[in-house]
């Protein structure tokens, strides 16, 4: 059992607090994404829970052991950051042996372990090649092995993938959480891309300013996000500011039924959940901007009356020109307000 509990974390910079009170209990065997823009303290906490950041406060444990002030030699973590990190005076075998080394493990084991954990990540045979020799993602799935080949409890991940392409970055994400379900091994992993937090997870931790707005599975951070900001930063989302009055939401270019109490608020619908029709007469709520096609579906880019650009997801593109006059239609939506949910339909 892996357990990792981060309790009332917080770090300060001088007069800047990147992490605030936070914390997280992390199950056995769990994969949690840390999720946020940069500057919202996920990869400091991720330092902090391998020891190379020290706490202003609070306390992280690991299976219950206060590990808060200890140094990264002495936690039972393993981390692999976004640069690699690797010797480049050494080849493949020696970088992955080098903290078997400092353990003076006999040269037997060392090999066995080194050869084993090669196969795991797909390099079976590159032991004796210099790093240099190596593309990439090849030296990406080294410092993965350089970490996994002292069987750490926790496995800390701070943004691997996002020196390389598109389909490297997808093929490799998806070979890492093959082999973190294989091993079972408890792992945090920090990311801003949202595809590859909700390709991932088990749990997201959506982060701003150094605290928790929403942590949850992946498809509730996407269906049910908790706040304007997590509805604004997963996924594409259209927010459109109004008032609700008599039950009805209203904004320049639409009315909406909704149970709400007056006041100002904030509409979220998704694209996928924004229908479109031909207006009638030629006075419709909105103008299509621009028809973008991708072939399986296309995206509608809409504006309306005062300047507000929604997007709408559309099976076909050639139904719809630029200029036409539409309507909107809202198939599901959330309304929030002061920060907090108001009203999902």
């Amino acid at each position: 059992m892996s357990k990792l509990t981060i309790a009332e974390v917080s770090k300060a910079f001088s007069t800047t607090r990147a992490v605030d009170s936070f914390s997280l209990e992390v199950a056995d065997g769990e994969l949690v994404c840390l999720l946020g823009p940069s500057g919202s303290g996920k990869s400091t906490l991720l330092r902090m829970i391998g020891g190379f950041e020290t706490p202003t406060s609070g306390e992280i444990r690991i299976d219950g052991e206060d590990v808060t002030r200890l140094p990264p030699e002495r936690r039972p973590t393993g981390m692999v950051f976004q640069s690699h990190a690797l010797w480049t005076h050494m080849n493949v075998f020696n970088n992955i042996a080098f903290g078997l080394k400092l353990r003076r493990l006999p040269a037997v084991e060392i090999r066995q372990k080194v050869e084993k954990v090669l196969d795991l990540v797909g390099l079976a045979g590159y032991g004796k090649r210099h790093v240099t020799q190596l593309s990439g993602g090849q030296q990406q799935r080294v410092a993965l092995a350089r970490s996994l080949v002292l069987e750490p409890k926790i496995l800390l991940l701070d943004e691997p993938f996002a020196s390389l392409d598109q389909h490297l970055r997808e093929r490799l994400r998806e070979e890492v959480r093959d082999i973190q379900q294989r091993l079972g091994i408890t792992t945090l992993f920090v990311t801003h891309g949202q595809d590859e937090a909700l390709a991932l997870a088990d749990r997201i931790v959506v982060m701003r300013d150094g605290k928790t707005e929403q942590a949850d599975r992946p498809e509730m951070v996407y269906r049910e996000p908790a706040t304007p900001f997590v509805a604004g930063f997963i996924g594409s989302m259209n927010l459109v500011s109004g008032q609700v009055a008599d039950g009805v939401f209203t904004h320049s270019a639409f009315r909406l039924q909704v149970s709400a109490s007056p006041g100002s608020a904030l509409l979220a619908v998704r694209p996928e959940a924004l229908d479109i029709a031909p207006a009638n007469a030629g006075q419709g709520m909105a103008a299509i901007h621009r028809v973008t096609d991708f072939g399986i579906n296309a995206v509608v880019d809409l504006s309306l009356p005062d300047g507000t650009r929604l997007k709408a997801n559309v099976p076909d593109a050639r139904a719809w020109q630029v200029g036409q006059p539409v309507d909107l239609v809202p198939r599901a939506f959330a309304l929030y307000r002061d920060d907090k949910i108001l009203l999902r339909s």
